[in-house]
């Protein structure tokens, strides 16, 4: 399958002129421009290899969709469901024509068929495995519920890989400042303890925080 170029991307340059904030911090508007590019359900539909790519995980109903969202200041880039699971393919995004977002399957779900989560868990096996433009992994988890042993999993495979992992604690604003300063100050000597290499943060999409501290991970990741 030929890379995917959107159509004028080629001749538009995107700037990377970072927009000042309210609270004085800088943010790429690049990510305003995402699209949607296609849905991937099985390994030989693929996108070539051709552009840097970020890709975000986590656990069903984590948050995953609105985070993504929430990155890119859209509220249908990525489709949020009111049934958990129901994101059945690799769904890739361009932000440019250099650089992509891929949101991967929510784990976890107990209500999916068998057949079919295994079939997610080959596609992403190889996905995370073998994508040599793979720039780092997102990984999203439920500031109540961190740390599953789904999240474990992950974790402990991209930690063998070698590949670049930021988590998203997501829906902050559930629980208290200090509740989420606790949970975050956990997570991170969690981390330590498995010695597992990941950055950790708090984010809200409803309060929008965090945002500014995300982008600048993808920022990293992405070449920007």
């Amino acid at each position: 399958m030929a890379a995917y170029e959107p159509a004028g991307r080629k001749e538009r340059k995107v700037s990377i002129e970072c927009a000042s904030r309210a609270n004085g911090k800088l943010m790429n508007p690049a990510y305003k421009q995402t699209c949607f590019v296609t849905s991937v359900f099985e390994r030989r539909q693929l996108p070539a290899e051709a552009v840097a790519e970020a890709a975000f995980a986590g656990r069903s109903n984590a948050g995953k969709s609105s985070a993504i969202n929430a990155l890119c200041e859209q509220k249908r880039l990525a489709q949020i469901s009111k049934m958990p699971g129901r994101t059945r393919a690799l769904n890739f995004f361009a932000v440019d024509a250099e650089r992509t977002l891929v949101d991967l399957p929510g784990y976890g779900y107990a209500k999916a068929p068998t057949a079919l989560r295994r079939q997610w868990k080959t596609l992403i096996e190889h996905y995370l495995g073998q994508r040599r433009n793979l720039r780092g992994l997102m990984l999203v988890m439920d500031i109540r519920h961190p740390l599953t042993d789904h999240d474990w999993q992950l974790l402990d495979w991209c930690q063998a890989r070698g590949l670049p992992l930021h988590i998203l604690l997501t829906k902050a604003d559930k629980i208290s400042r200090g509740a989420a300063a606790s949970t975050l100050q956990k997570v991170e000597r969690s981390l330590r303890e498995r010695k597992v290499d990941a950055s950790v943060q708090t984010f809200s999409t409803l309060k929008r925080q965090g945002v500014e501290q995300a982008h600048e991970v993808l920022d990293a990741w992405l070449g920007f």
